[in-house]
């Protein structure tokens, strides 16, 4: 019963905390992936770039086990940090692909990276909770990004259509949604425009 009552306990803290909200990650990293596509790709490439931006808010279940918001392993710690990002990327990168047609391991080490490091930034950006530590474990220390416009957003769907919620909406795609669309659009005119010359170039290319 104490178990059950610190779940509980945590799950009640958990709709407390702030953050941008699991779907503007996930939006993130597909407007990310338009500048490592490559015809071809099959559909795992964006479900992993899109479940290596929201993984780092797993660290919330760390509550049921009294783990502090402030401690190394706590909320936008260790899982929200830049090693994190970069060990989450090579196990993805070398567990789950064999080969992507014209994208090479590197490319995928390095989009899913960025995907998973986004979460943070993202974060950074929001004005409220406390900062992200992008060094842990080597660093505890906790940053925000000088630019907060982003509201921060509840965990939880019992709070997510409230008043508030509305307005953490309206900031997210303000701030989040529109721009990853245009960054979306801006990569996938830019690789177009490059696709002819690419086409009728006589030597040796690589997608990297």
């Amino acid at each position: 019963m104490e178990w059950a009552d610190r779940v509980i306990r945590s799950r009640r803290l958990s709709l407390r905390i702030d953050l941008a909200s699991a779907f503007s990650h996930a939006i993130a990293a597909l407007s990310i992936g338009a500048c490592f596509y490559r015809p071809g790709v099959p559909r795992r490439f964006w479900v992993a770039g899109a479940l290596c931006a929201v993984l780092p808010d797993l660290d919330v279940l760390g509550f049921g086990l009294g783990i502090q918001y402030s401690d190394p392993l706590g909320h936008r710690g260790l899982t929200h940090s830049l090693p994190f990002a970069a060990a989450l990327a090579a196990l993805v990168t070398f567990t789950a692909f064999r080969g992507i047609p014209g994208l090479s391991r590197q490319a995928l080490f390095g989009y899913l990276f960025v995907a998973t490091a986004s979460h943070g930034l993202l974060d950074a950006m929001t004005d409220g909770g406390l900062g992200v530590a992008f060094f842990a474990p080597f660093s505890n220390a906790r940053y925000f990004l000088p630019w907060t416009p982003i509201r921060v957003s509840p965990i939880g769907v019992s709070r997510f259509f409230t008043d508030r919620a509305l307005a953490v909406l309206k900031s997210e795609f303000v701030w989040i949604w529109i721009p990853a669309m245009l960054f979306a659009l801006v990569g996938w005119r830019v690789k177009s425009s490059s696709a002819p010359t690419a086409g009728r170039s006589t030597g040796p290319h690589s997608w990297l």
